[in-house]
């Protein structure tokens, strides 16, 4: 699950405990809202915990794009000459 989708479930839920006020039979439609804010709550805190392991150790630190390159000169005479 990503930030975006956790962001979705948060709003979702969101708009099922606090806006919604209707009566059903056997289902609490403010629970499923607190338990969608609870699930988003912890996706994004999940990717957020996890947002630097996804490219590898080590990708985001600057030895990363320090790169040298060496110029050996000009190839010497190949084979046959």
């Amino acid at each position: 699950m990503g930030i975006g989708v956790g962001i979705l479930l948060v709003a979702a839920g969101a708009i099922l405990a606090f806006a919604v006020h209707a009566n059903t039979n056997g289902v609490d439609i403010n629970t499923i809202g607190w338990i969608l804010l609870g699930v988003g709550a912890f996706g994004i805190l999940l990717s957020l915990i996890f947002w630097s392991s996804w490219a590898g150790p080590g990708y985001w630190s600057h030895s990363h794009r320090r790169t040298t390159y060496v110029d050996e000169g000009p190839a010497g005479p190949g084979p046959g000459y």
